[in-house]
């Protein structure tokens, strides 16, 4: 898709004042006439096609803030997907998080603005691969990150977050599971439980490039750095940590640290677009930003998010046999997560 430019008019400038206002300490002034027509044209195709933008919290500053509805970490956006009202979903993010979208909205028009938008993760394990754990391990529950793809989800017992892991493999209440994919995900779970893990060799391209030397020479000088960390990061990165938890954690931690009496430096060990996005949340907060980019995320542009809506490209489907099967494990997690009275 070549990237068609649309002129900054001032009908354009005027339309789109109100939300640059909001974000103008987060998106240089001098980008505002590449990004505003393509807010102006989003929002406007939005309310035409009952269309709502669904963003992860590692989505640039001008999706995440300008076009999106709904933001959040994995569980946040499967949780709010479920409960949307619009025919269209849009999701800025990679496309498991797409395929689960539609696991749980069947009957909506789910799109993706690029179908390249992958994830290194989901790629490191197959249905295949499920399976023969299943006959290694009979009888042990598969417990699966949703940074998997819907055939994988399929071969599942329960999805799982890395914000709500933790919760689920203890609440299945048996001694040991298969908890697939990502290694470093595992062995945190594994040391908050009793549960005994069975885990498999997959890694985010991403987090598996932070290391314990990255901290301490950012902490070197100052002290009381902040250092939050997400579990996909290898276990020395955790245990230097101040806290680790999922992308929805660390934002609500930082806004804690906003809200206190000492609010010192940040340095968030995840994907380059988190400090962005959860600075502009919390303005008052100074963070340190290691840079470990996701290319997977950063295919999702305003321009391709702007023909996906025009065009309705790319739409996502799951084949029927597959469907039924992982929207159970995703179903099981979601009746995990929801609140008890």
């Amino acid at each position: 898709m070549g990237v068609i430019e649309l002129p900054y008019t001032r009908s354009v400038a005027e339309e789109t004042d109100p939300i640059f206002r909001r974000v103008e300490h987060i998106i240089p002034a001098v980008e505002w006439p590449l990004h505003g027509p393509y807010v102006a044209a989003i929002n406007r195709l939005k309310r035409e096609r009952n269309a709502v933008i669904l963003a992860h919290n590692y989505q640039v500053p001008e999706i995440f803030h300008t076009v999106a509805d709904i933001v959040g970490d994995s569980l946040a956006l499967a949780m709010q997907a479920a409960k949307t009202d619009a025919d269209v979903i849009v999701l800025c993010g990679v496309h498991f998080m797409a395929e689960t979208a539609k696991l749980v909205n069947p009957s909506k028009t789910v799109l993706v603005p690029d179908l390249r938008a992958g994830c290194s993760l989901a790629e490191s394990i197959t249905a295949g691969d499920v399976r023969l754990l299943r006959e290694r391990y009979p009888g042990t529950p598969v417990v699966t990150y949703v940074n998997t793809s819907a055939e994988v989800k399929a071969e599942s017992d329960v999805c799982v977050t890395s914000g709500n892991a933790v919760q689920i493999v203890e609440a299945l209440g048996v001694p040991r599971v298969i908890f697939l994919p990502d290694e470093y995900l595992a062995k945190y779970v594994a040391s908050k439980t009793n549960v005994e893990i069975v885990a498999w060799k997959g890694h985010c391209e991403v987090h598996e490039r932070f290391t314990a030397a990255d901290i301490r020479r950012f902490r070197d000088g100052d002290p009381s750095l902040v250092v939050l960390a997400h579990p996909e990061c290898p276990p020395d990165v955790l245990a230097e940590a101040d806290y680790v938890g999922s992308t929805q954690g660390m934002s609500e931690y930082v806004g804690r640290l906003a809200d206190g009496p000492q609010r010192g430096r940040v340095l968030l060990m995840t994907e380059c677009s988190m400090a962005d996005n959860v600075s502009g949340l919390y303005p008052s907060v100074e963070f340190v930003r290691p840079c470990n980019l996701c290319p997977h995320m950063k295919r999702n542009t305003l321009p391709k998010v702007l023909h996906s809506l025009e065009a309705m490209e790319y739409e996502v489907t799951i084949a029927p046999e597959i469907a039924e099967r992982a929207r159970r494990a995703v179903d099981r997690m979601l009746e995990f997560s929801r609140p008890r009275d």
